[in-house]
């Protein structure tokens, strides 16, 4: 606890320095602060070909990136996709190794994993373990088989199951 702060009584001699340099303008082209009802911006970047990034971009919004990271002009936040077969899953570890070491470029804010099914059904032993992996060191947001984004399809409802993905990305069912 500080014992050498007192409160002086009366006028004191100098105000704040803003009373002395005057007041301070304001930027001519101020960006108001991001809101609640304002949906958080995302570039999806695929960690491999054939990600689904495309089909993510159009059904959610946000940038698509391709398999390139963000420009200066794009969102920050990024969000990997990678398909759940074999090496879609290996793609997305390689790709948050990147994260890990700090050799992604600098200012980008990695926000998670989204996982699309490679297949319908469910996913084999060995895949499923790999996707522990990745959900143990970061948050994994699932998308199921949608048959219809297969023929091109991509007008309907986001899947009941990737609801979670849904409010992350501000795309109400």
């Amino acid at each position: 606890m500080r014992t050498d702060m007192h409160v002086q009584q009366g006028r004191p001699e100098l105000g704040p320095e803003i009373w002395i340099r005057g007041p301070v303008a304001l930027p001519d082209d101020p960006t108001p602060p991001p809101t609640a009802d304002t949906p958080r911006r995302f570039s999806w970047v695929g960690t491999h070909g054939g990600a689904g990034v495309s089909t993510l971009a159009t059904v959610y919004g946000g940038h698509d990136c391709g398999r390139v990271w963000p420009g200066p002009a794009d969102p920050p936040s990024v969000l990997l996709v990678a398909r759940t077969h074999a090496n879609g899953l290996a793609a997305a570890l390689n790709a948050l190794e990147v994260f890990r070491r700090g050799e992604a470029p600098h200012g980008l804010d990695l926000n998670a994993v989204v996982l699309v099914a490679d297949a319908p059904g469910r996913l084999p032993r060995p895949l499923a373990e790999r996707v522990k992996v990745i959900e143990s060191v970061i948050d994994v947001y699932r998308v199921p088989w949608v048959p219809a984004w297969r023929l091109g399809d991509l007008t309907g409802k986001p899947p009941r199951e990737a609801d979670a993905l849904a409010r992350l990305t501000g795309r109400s069912r």
